[in-house]
């Protein structure tokens, strides 16, 4: 109650000397008056007319200019993407699943009868298949994703299983080493590969493992994640579409997740992702035959690999980065939503701020990186061309990041103290209200978690729009690269606590200031707006201050980290 009074009291101060409609209000409060006597009282009496002029034609010569034309940019920016989520949601809706299949693997001189094979058999040919599984200190998940590997339905001397263990931790080496060598006594072809260095992250380990002689003999790579569980059948169900044709580079599989019922973060991720594979994957792989490795639960042609250059490390999405120079080749690719991959969604805030943070910086900067190479391609058609630049790139990678934490959370916010700035009702109401039921048509089932989805998600946009300049400028953090914690949480319970566990940290070191500081700022605009206002942005806005407060405060996700 304290903390409302002050922030009541300071939203009128600041009517006083913003002195929007140029009057006097009868309601003016008690704590306003004290204030103004005060400063009477010990102040020269012209200088707050006079500073109140100077802040009037501040106001009218450059603020309100300057906010009008940044509101009216981020409106055609959400009109952007609100186009870009039509045409998504209409090509995933309306594109049948086999009909994509058929896009990413057309070929004039292949018969449709032909085509509908590709996901079924191999023709009783069981080409060889390397499964990679890079890994750095992954104690909680490192069994369930060798032992599944080693479960794929799938001749022993047909596949081998590449442990590429980057671990730090000379303990969970030796447990990995030891589970590699278990599942070799049992006449499983699994190779345990280590390196000196950590050199590249991820890529560099995926681009190391290519290098070992075995892998010659090799048509195809299957890649996953350390908390990715692949079912017995999933070679059966993807290899069949490279066999059948020699143009496709890549079938992606779609991610299923092991504790999306944790708790309301984990739920929400949920939403978020499924809106990506359901919709944005779909679309790709329908309309142009294309869309984002995800950097796990894929299957890739080597060929195709080397042809477009192999691993790269240049920025921390490695996965997009390879996906785009084989794009940029004339490679296709096939998404297959039915094949689904088990996986563990980040429990930890922590942990999902970084991993955000990963995939937005990385996405931006490589952008930056090879946007004059798509444009200067002479290998892709222009459509295939304009669609990885201005809806792939532009709109998924930047606007969406930057529109929702800049128009909801700062424009808005601070139109309810400039009264020359208004905000139409179609760019409050109507754009994201239709953006959010595109969202939300694709996944029923938690239509009751979208206001929560969407005061979250702003709250993310907050971090994504930071790491989006950084990957676009370049700055210091561009290529952070930390590990996304897992617990293990296969089953959906809470996991034993390990022995390498930290104790559960004090509330004040969970905190965020940044978050907080946005928290205030936004108490404060709807405070003034419930006071002065004439409008009710101010339920809005309070909604979204405790929301940044909360997770600020570290009141979301699990409360101890190992990162």
């Amino acid at each position: 109650m304290t903390g409302a009074a002050a922030v009541a009291s300071l939203a009128a101060v600041a009517a006083g000397w913003l002195d929007l409609d140029g009057s006097s209000s009868s309601s003016t409060t008690t704590n306003l008056l004290l204030l103004r006597r005060w400063w009477s009282s010990s102040g020269p009496s012209g200088v707050e007319a006079l500073l109140r002029g100077a802040w009037d034609a501040a106001r009218a010569a450059a603020v309100a200019p300057a906010l009008a034309a940044a509101s009216w940019v981020l409106l055609a920016l959400s009109a952007m993407l609100l186009a870009d989520a039509v045409f998504l949601a209409a090509a995933s809706l309306l594109a049948p699943r086999r009909c994509a299949a058929a896009a990413a693997a057309e070929d004039e001189e292949e018969e449709e009868g032909d085509e509908e094979a590709g996901g079924r058999d191999v023709g009783g040919c069981y080409p060889m298949v390397l499964v990679q599984i890079p890994m750095y200190n992954e104690r909680e998940v490192y069994k369930l994703s060798i032992g599944a590997a080693c479960g794929l339905a799938w001749p022993s001397n047909r596949v081998i299983v590449q442990v590429l263990d980057d671990s730090t931790d000379p303990t969970i080496k030796d447990l990995v080493e030891l589970e590699c060598k278990f599942w070799a006594n049992k006449g499983k072809n699994v190779k345990y590969e280590v390196r000196n260095n950590r050199k590249g992250y991820k890529a560099g380990a995926l681009k190391q493992g290519m290098l070992y002689d075995y892998v010659q003999q090799c048509d195809f790579v299957a890649v996953f994640d350390a908390d990715f569980q692949p079912e017995p059948d999933f070679l059966l169900r993807t290899v069949p579409y490279l066999v059948h044709n020699p143009r496709i580079a890549l079938v992606q599989a779609r991610w299923e997740f092991v504790n999306p019922n944790e708790f309301l973060m984990t739920r929400i991720q949920k939403m978020t992702l499924d809106y990506h594979f359901k919709v944005e994957q779909e679309a790709g792989s329908s309309a142009f035959a294309f869309f984002g490795f995800n950097g796990t639960a894929g299957v890739w042609r080597i060929s195709s690999i080397k042809e477009a250059g192999g691993w790269e490390d240049r920025t921390t999405v490695e996965d997009m980065d390879l996906a785009v120079r084989a794009c940029l080749k004339g490679w296709k690719f096939i998404y297959v939503g039915d094949v689904k991959v088990k996986s563990e969604l980040p429990s930890n805030l922590k942990a999902y701020r970084r991993q955000q943070h990963r995939w937005t910086c990385g996405a931006a900067n490589l952008f930056r990186k090879t946007g004059a190479e798509i444009i200067l391609t002479k290998e892709v058609s222009f459509w295939r061309k304009l669609y990885l630049i201005y809806s792939f790139f532009f709109i998924r990678k930047v606007v969406a990041h930057v529109v929702p934490f800049m128009l909801y959370c700062v424009v808005i916010p601070l139109s309810v103290l400039i009264p020359e700035v208004t905000v139409p009702l179609w760019g409050v109401v109507y754009v994201p209200t239709t953006i959010t039921l595109i969202y939300a048509i694709r996944n029923p089932s938690s239509l009751h978690f979208i206001p929560f989805w969407i005061l979250f998600e702003n709250v993310m946009s907050f971090h994504r729009t930071k790491a989006t300049f950084i990957g676009l400028l370049e700055l210091g953090s561009v290529n952070e690269w930390v590990v996304t914690e897992k617990l293990g949480n296969s089953n959906g319970t809470k996991p034993v606590p390990q022995i390498l566990e930290k104790p559960p940290s004090r509330s004040w070191d969970r905190w965020t200031m940044s978050e907080i500081l946005v928290a205030l700022f936004l108490f404060f605009c709807a405070t003034y707006n419930l006071v002065y206002g004439g409008d009710f942005y101010f339920v809005y806005i309070y909604l979204q201050a405790i929301t940044f407060l909360v997770v600020g405060t570290g009141f979301c996700g699990t409360s101890s980290s190992n990162l």
